[in-house]
Parts: C-alpha cells; structure tokens; sequence
C-alpha cells in the first residue's frame, strides 16, 4: 500500500517514506509504528498493541514507547506540543489524526518466482529439518542487496555442521522469495519442519538484522532476535547473527520438540519424541528426572538402536549420575558415560554432543587432559556449541589456565544465556576468577550461579569455598547450609573428585575453607 499525508508517501512494498520525492531517514521501529498508524487510522491503538507488533510482546518500559512516539513525531515534522499527526490519548494510547489524502495499491513490484503448490511433505526422518529462505530487504538497501542472500546462504553452510539437523539445500530454498511466505506449502514441498527466515533493514548509518524461527506445521512463532549497530559494523553484526542463530537453534528446536513430544498419546512415542521427553528431565539435573531421562533414552536407543545422539544423552545421566554421586554404584555409573558416548562416535564420529560425553567421561577418572582432545574437536565441528565452550573452560580451570577459562565461560555465556548449564558456566568462571585472585568478581559469579536452576549440591559447595575464602563468612556459611539441605552427605572427598584443582595454592585455601565450614574428610 501507499498512504499519502501532509506531503508524505509512505510505501510499504519498498519499505520507504518520502517527501517531495525525497526519501525520508526513520528509524525501523519508528518506521513499523507509523505503517501501523496508518493502517489503523480510524481507530485508537492501545499501547499493549503497539508493544506487541513493534517489539514483538517483549516487555518494554513506558518511557521506550514515549520514545519511539517522539522520534516518529520528529521524523514527520510533528511534536508533542501540537500532535497534528499523532495524538497521545493519555493512559490509553495514540490515534493518527491527520488527513490521509489516499491509501492506494503500491506500483506492482516484479512478480516472484511462482510457489508450486502444496502436495503432500515427504515423511520426517529422525532430525529435525529446516529451510532457511532468502532474507527480506527493507529500507534504504541499495548497496546492501546482497545481504538478503548473503547471511541465510552463510547460515546453510554453518548450520549443515550441526549433525542432529537436517539442512535443507540452498538451490531449493532461495525458490521462495516471497517477502510473506506460506508455512504450509515450504513443508508441503521441502519436508521442512521449521523454517528460518529474517530482513534487513537500512536506514541512514544503521542497520537492523531480525531473525525468525517458525514452526512450517502449525505456523507458530518459537524464536525472534534482532542485531544492530552501525552501517560499519555489518560485518560484525553478519558475524554475530550467525553464530547467534547456531546456538539458539540447539537450545529452541529441543524445547520446541520437547513441547510437542509432551502433548503425544505414551502408546504414540517414537525415538525422537522419547529422546526429547528424557531432554526435559535431563535439564532438570536432580535424581529422580536424571533417573526418568536415562529410561526415556534407553527406550529411544531400543527403538532406534542407530540414533547417535541418544546414545550420547545416555552417556550424560550416567556422567551426571556419576559427577554428584546420585546412585550407589557410581563405578558402573562411569564406564556407562565412557560406553555410551563411544556408542554415539562409533554411530557418529562427527555429532559435536557426542564429542563432548566422551571428553567428559574423562573427567571422571581424574584425566582432564586425556578427554581434551574430544572437546576441541566438538568445537571443531561446530563452534558455536555453548557445551563445548563451557567445557573447554572447566577443563581449563582445573588445569589452572585461568584467564582462558574465563574467556570460554564468557563465550557460552554470551551464546546461550538461557542454557540449562548456564549454572555450571558460572562456577566455571567463578572458579578461574578465584586463581586469578579476583575475589569480589568470583563471588558475584558464584552466587549467581548457585542460584541458577539445576544448581546441585557441587555448585553450592563452590559457592560456600569461593566466599570463605573471600572473607564473606555470612554468605559461605548460607551456601555450606544450603549444601546440607541438598545433601547432608557432602563432603570434601566428593568436591575435590568432582574438582580435582591442580593449582595447589588455590586448592589448598578451598580446602581450608571447606574445612572451617564443617565439611567432613569423607
């Protein structure tokens, strides 16, 4: 459509605003407030709407609405004083009140590439798939066209790295190039289950990169981010979209099945469903749901007795069940977290998790070193995977590469902030910052990590050494407490095999702390 108003046109096709024939710099956001103005002339939008489509439902403060109503005013030469365009409607919302001459068909754009109609999706296999389409360009993107190709044919190569999921080609998905494609018929005639697709958006020295995740068999929306920066940044931001993309997918594809999986009839369950209904528990990192998950997956594997990645799953509740001592067999519970991750290798020598249960199995027995190997190459195989990262910076910080540590903990942190192990990232990096002497900063880590959910009683025990030995007694004794409660048999035997520090000076103060705490031997 084209609104036309005080002088200005508005064209949504093109994603511009003019005036005399000039286009008209407006911030993106501003710009998506203004169509929805327009579009809704005759009627008040509350400001619950305006969040809902401008920042997709993301709680936003009244001052960041206020905001975006000035530079829109400003943008279109109106103010707050006048409001001859946009009228504030106090504690209610904004109306459009000025004289919209036409609304109008925009001049036809070239028509895309026809759609072949829906017929029925190929049969699911066991991973996931997805079709990352072309992105959509909007504002100003003359000397940035290629963007819209450039960034989903750079997410096809790195996603195809990722071994539990299907990537669907690029000489198939860049068909699609319809600005609003239809869910249904990308799974009708690419089997695709999710579907990536994102924009562009240039506007005078910014660009605006938004990413969406979608569900192709119900339409659902499961993940939205958006990058900005500067028009010098794009690079970076190109960058940075793409290793974003590849951690989120790991975390929201699993949640996503895990939902679905959850809402099927038991006698209905396939592998994957099982595999990710033992996710759900697995993430919970208690006995009772590490116990669940570990069925869940010995079912997945009897089912598929071919699926690497459950296999690699199985070798993690025995590694958990092992690390914080749930069981009474934990020797029968280490050789199942070494069997099973060689189980997935021999399967998959080249799934990043599978990698990883193997390296960690090493931990187990004492040989950082020897599952080191393992790691790097998980994060050969896809760098982006937080795991990995997270894993890379235990293994340093027990071996006392301390500032090393810290940086691979940032890194996962910054790449999955929302993970199930963002608990066991922040002792991580608590612990290295303790080597380094960083006592004020390892306390503030430690305890947010000992207040992440999942926290076990290894964590709090860290939690309870890091702020003795800091001199905050107050806070070590509530964390050494809180320990108990979790497990009155903690012990310092049961912390130093889970963190056997090789950095004597500093595993000598944990011990002192332990001890000043109440910790007994055994």
């Amino acid at each position: 459509m084209q609104y036309r108003f005080a002088g200005f046109t508005l064209d949504t096709a093109l994603g511009q605003l003019s005036r005399d024939g000039a286009e008209v710099g407006v911030e993106p956001r501003a710009f998506t407030l203004l169509c929805h103005l327009l579009a809704n002339a005759d009627r008040l939008v509350t400001k619950d709407e305006l969040v809902d489509v401008v920042w997709d439902g993301r709680i936003v403060t009244d001052a960041a609405i206020s905001t975006l109503v000035k530079t829109l005013r400003k943008a279109i030469g109106d103010d707050g004083k006048t409001q001859g365009l946009v009228r504030t409607v106090h504690g209610r919302g904004f109306r459009f009140v000025g004289t919209l001459d036409r609304a109008v068909p925009a001049v036809a754009a070239p028509e895309p590439p026809p759609t072949p109609e829906p017929t029925e999706p190929p049969p699911e296999t066991t991973r996931p798939s997805i079709a990352v389409l072309p992105f959509r360009l909007v504002g100003q993107t003359e000397a940035w066209g290629a963007m819209a190709d450039a960034i989903p044919a750079e997410l096809i190569s790195s996603l195809s790295r990722l071994r539990w999921l299907r990537v669907v080609a690029r000489g198939s998905t860049f068909r699609f190039r319809d600005p609003f494609p239809d869910l249904a018929v990308i799974r009708a005639r690419l089997g695709a289950a999710y579907c990536l697709s994102g924009d562009v958006e240039v506007i005078g020295r910014r660009v605006a990169i938004t990413v969406e995740l979608s569900d192709t068999r119900d339409g659902r929306v499961i993940w939205c981010e958006t990058l900005l920066g500067g028009i010098d940044e794009v690079h970076q931001i190109r960058t940075d979209i793409v290793r974003l993309v590849c951690s989120g997918l790991e975390l929201h594809i699993n949640m996503h099945e895990t939902e679905r999986a959850r809402l099927r009839a038991p006698e209905s369950l396939d592998a994957w469903s099982l595999f990710h209904l033992g996710l759900h528990h697995m993430y919970r990192f208690n006995g009772k749901d590490n116990a669940i998950a570990a069925d869940y997956f010995a079912r997945a594997t009897m089912l598929d007795p071919g699926f690497a990645r459950a296999f690699a799953a199985r070798s993690f509740t025995s590694f958990q069940s092992a690390f914080v001592n749930y069981g009474d067999d934990r020797g029968t519970e280490v050789g199942n977290a070494r069997r099973y991750a060689e189980r997935c290798l021999e399967l998959d020598p080249l799934d990043p998790f599978g990698n990883f249960n193997f390296g960690r199995s090493f931990w187990l027995q004492g040989d950082h070193e020897g599952g080191q190997g393992y790691l790097e190459r998980s994060l050969a195989m896809s760098p982006n995977f937080a795991h990995g990262l997270y894993a890379r910076s235990h293994a340093d910080m027990i071996a006392g590469h301390s500032a090393r540590a810290v940086a691979a903990a940032d890194e996962a942190i910054l790449l999955s902030p929302l993970d199930p192990f963002l608990y066991a990232m922040h002792q991580s990096k608590a612990m290295a910052l303790l080597h380094l002497g960083d006592h004020e900063a390892a306390c503030r880590i430690t305890d947010a990590g000992a207040r992440e959910p999942g926290a076990h009683y290894i964590v709090t025990s860290i939690a309870a050494a890091i702020n003795k030995v800091a001199g905050r007694d107050d806070q070590a004794r509530y964390w050494a407490d809180r320990t108990r409660a979790q497990r009155p048999d903690a012990s310092i035997a049961q912390f130093f095999a889970a963190l056997p520090l090789r950095e004597t000076s500093v595993r000598d103060e944990v011990l002192r702390a332990l001890k000043d705490l109440g910790y007994p031997d055994q």
